[in-house]
């Protein structure tokens, strides 16, 4: 096992196609497969819009959750877009994402962003 063996994968496009084929596919493969120990996805900006609009998706985001990634949305973003309600019915952690984030590079967590 690695020293830092954790992840953030930073969603932040709102094109689907990028969110089936690299973001999602990604994500619950590498906990699937035990490639991170901890692996947190954050919904920043489009990407909260898209996912409020898109059942595949959601369905998706149900599976990671299972597998035990931790999903959570910036609620600034979700706000902006009007969709922190829709977003908190699907079970994500909706919160202000700024300090959270800092954190995570100042503890220095892997972070990839798409």
């Amino acid at each position: 096992m690695y020293v830092n063996d954790k992840l953030v994968i930073i969603w932040t496009s709102g094109d689907r196609e990028v969110a089936l084929n690299m973001v999602f596919m990604y994500a619950l493969n590498a906990k699937i497969h035990k490639w991170w120990k901890d692996l947190t996805l954050i919904i920043w900006g489009p990407s909260s819009k898209l996912l409020s609009e898109d059942e595949e998706l959601q369905d998706y985001i149900s599976k990671m959750k299972e597998e035990g990634i931790d999903i959570v949305a910036c609620k600034a973003c979700s706000n902006n877009y009007g969709v922190t309600e829709k977003l908190e019915d699907l079970d994500i952690d909706v919160k202000y994402m700024g300090e959270p984030l800092t954190n995570y590079l100042k503890e220095d967590y892997k972070t990839i962003t798409f």
